[in-house]
C-alpha cells in the first residue's frame, strides 16, 4: 500500500503562522532578513519576542500575530502582522498600531535618542492596490521635493500575496522561497527541490504539517477557515444581490440598501457562528479571535 502523502496546513492562518514564526526566532529572523528592505550591513543579527505589555495595546488590532524586537548595529523594532482579509479601515488601523509601537518605546525617564525605528509589515492575502501589478509596497517619511531625504522612525510595508510573481524580483531582497512557502504550502504533495536548499524553509514546512498539531489545534484551525469561508460567501452573495438590485432600480438608495443588507447579513451570520461556538463550550478567547467579537459582545448574544 503506497504511503499517504502528508497534509500541510495553510501558513497564512493565524494559528499556523504564529506556531511557525511566533515560536521559532531563527525562522522569523530569516523571514524578515529576506523580506524587509534592509541594507547589506544592517541585517538582523538577533531578535527577541516582545511581551504583551510592550506590544501595542489596541483592542481593534485583534489580528496582530507576532511582535519582535530585532537587533542590529542600530537596534530596530519590527511589527509583523498576518492579515487574512482586507478592509478600507485596515490602512489607518495598521498605521495607528505601528505608530503606537514607536511611541511606547519611550519609558519614563528615557530620552528621545533611545527611540529606534519601527517597521510595520503586513502580509495581506487579498489584492487591494487595483491600479498596479506591484505586490511589494514600501512607505516611509520622505521629503516631497527631495526623495533622497527621509526621516527615520516609521516605515510601513504591505505584501499582496495574490500578486506575488517570483520571476520579477531579486531573490534575497524579496524572499522568493518564503513567499512561495506562504502561498504554496497548503497545496503541497511533495516538497519542491528548491525548497530543500533552505534549512529554515524546510523547518517551517515541517511545522506546517498536520501531524505537528494537537486535536484541539486542528479543530481551531478548521473553525477559523470555516469562518473565513462563510464570510467570503456572504460577501459574494450579497454583492451579487446588490448588483442585481442596482440594475433593476437604477437608484443610489437601492445600492445603499444592498450594502446595508450585506452588512446586516454578515453580522447575523457571525452572531450565529459565535452562538454555536458558545453552545459547544469553546474557549471564550478562541471565539473572540475567530469572530472578532469582544467578550462582552459574546456574552450579550
Amino acid at each position: 500500500m503506497p504511503l499517504k502523502s502528508p497534509r500541510f496546513l495553510d501558513p497564512r492562518s493565524d494559528l499556523v503562522f504564529k506556531k511557525i514564526f511566533g515560536q521559532h526566532p531563527d525562522l522569523i529572523k530569516s523571514f524578515l532578513n529576506n523580506i524587509l528592505p534592509l541594507p547589506e550591513d544592517g541585517l538582523i543579527e538577533s531578535l527577541t519576542y516582545l511581551t504583551p505589555e510592550q506590544s501595542p495595546r489596541i483592542p481593534s488590532m485583534k489580528n496582530t500575530i507576532v511582535d519582535v524586537k530585532c537587533t542590529d548595529q542600530n537596534g530596530r523594532v519590527f511589527i509583523v502582522e498576518m492579515q487574512m482579509t482586507w478592509s478600507k479601515s485596515f490602512l489607518k488601523r495598521f498605521l495607528f498600531g505601528t505608530s503606537k509601537a514607536y511611541v511606547q518605546q519611550l519609558e519614563a525617564g528615557k530620552t528621545y535618542s533611545t527611540l529606534c525605528p519601527v517597521y510595520g509589515l503586513a502580509i495581506v492575502n487579498e489584492s487591494f492596490e487595483q491600479q498596479t501589478q506591484d505586490w511589494f509596497h514600501h512607505y516611509r517619511l520622505t521629503n516631497t521635493k527631495d526623495l533622497d531625504k527621509t526621516l527615520e522612525g516609521i516605515e510601513l510595508l504591505f505584501l499582496e500575496l495574490p500578486k506575488f510573481n517570483p520571476r520579477t524580483l531579486e531573490h534575497r531582497k524579496i524572499g522568493v522561497l518564503w513567499m512561495r512557502f506562504l502561498r504554496e504550502t497548503k497545496d503541497l504533495k511533495d516538497i519542491p527541490e528548491e525548497f530543500k536548499d533552505s534549512p529554515e524553509v524546510i523547518k517551517a514546512i515541517e511545522l506546517a504539517e498536520e501531524s505537528a498539531y494537537t486535536v484541539a489545534e486542528l479543530e481551531a484551525y478548521d473553525e477559523y477557515l470555516d469562518a473565513i469561508r462563510v464570510r467570503q460567501t456572504i460577501i459574494e452573495d450579497s454583492y451579487e444581490e446588490g448588483r442585481e438590485e442596482g440594475r433593476e432600480e437604477g437608484r443610489e438608495e437601492g445600492r445603499e440598501e444592498g450594502r446595508e443588507e450585506e452588512r446586516q447579513k454578515y453580522l447575523e451570520e457571525k452572531k450565529s457562528i459565535a452562538r454555536r461556538m458558545v453552545q459547544e463550550s469553546m474557549d471564550m478567547e478562541k471565539i473572540s479571535r475567530i469572530t472578532g467579537f469582544s467578550g462582552q459582545e459574546i456574552h450579550s448574544l
